[in-house]
């Protein structure tokens, strides 16, 4: 079994770019004014292997963060700033948790399809 390591900035930006280009019309605009360069947060119950998970955006009180364990993008709340207050294993693609975003913003509500870990 190979020992997991952190994903690193340049493979989170491939990550990005990845299904980035999937985004566009009012997605692609939602996203830009969103987008932040990636920083580190720290995450209470699993963040501490890998030093915090990256949030690439913000919005409101809510972030979209990559987990890089299990290797897909999620949106959590948070109150202080640098702080994820929800852990979730949810492997989506960037693009997906953009426009869960989106709908979350637009029509309220609660953001079905989150996966709680089981570990």
């Amino acid at each position: 079994m190979e020992k997991w390591t952190p994903i690193t900035l340049n493979e989170l930006f491939d990550e990005i770019q990845k299904t980035e280009t999937d985004l566009n019309g009012q997605f692609w605009n939602f996203w830009e004014l969103i987008k932040i360069d990636p920083v580190k947060w720290n995450e209470k119950d699993y963040g501490n292997m890998g030093g915090g998970f990256w949030v690439v955006a913000i919005c409101g009180t809510k972030v979209i963060w990559y987990n890089d364990i299990e290797e897909g993008f999620n949106i959590s709340t948070y109150k202080t700033i640098g702080e994820i207050d929800e852990y979730w294993c949810n492997q989506d693609e960037l693009n997906i948790a953009v426009k869960k975003m989106f709908e979350l913003i637009t029509f309220g509500g609660n953001i079905s399809g989150r996966a709680r870990a089981s570990f």
